[in-house]
């Protein structure tokens, strides 16, 4: 069996979001008031305007952990668990209703497609009071994936 070699790929802004937008498995990590982190695996993806977003509720730890610290990072991960992945690191706020309604149906439309009835949805997220977590991402780690140094690949 062929071993994988590791790799980290640093990569520019475009190619950064090229690979975030079709990747919808993330870790988000805020820091709890005592400082320790908090990571939460989240379903993410990317608005319009390239920023991270994340749906969730208010009660939720990471949405309380931004409100009160809103330096985030989240890790992207691909479907693969032996695939590649990323570290974003950013500013976050929490947008409530009804401001979050609008960027919540941008959120499903980017990561699931069209739903089959909009008014049917907002009515869900307006009842479920849920908030939406967006990140503008100020930098990021090399794209990375997991094996074998190459010196000992090499040696197969």
């Amino acid at each position: 069996m062929a071993r994988t070699i590791a790799e980290d790929r640093r990569v520019d802004r475009a190619e950064l979001l090229s690979f975030i937008r079709p990747r919808h498995h993330g870790i988000l990590t805020t820091t709890r008031r005592d400082g320790r982190p908090q990571m939460s695996p989240v379903t993410m993806g990317l608005d319009d305007s390239d920023r991270v977003v994340v749906s969730t509720y208010p009660e939720r730890a990471k949405a309380h952990n931004v409100r009160h610290d809103p330096a985030v990072s989240v890790c992207v991960l691909s479907d693969d668990f032996g695939g590649e992945w990323v570290q974003l690191y950013g500013r976050a706020e929490v947008l409530d209703l009804p401001g979050a309604l609008e960027p919540l149906v941008e959120y499903y439309r980017n990561i699931a497609g069209e739903h089959p009835d909009w008014d049917e949805y907002r009515q869900a997220m307006v009842d479920q009071g849920k908030v939406i977590i967006r990140m503008a991402i100020d930098s990021w780690g090399p794209i990375s994936r997991g094996g074998f140094p190459a010196r000992l690949v090499a040696d197969d």
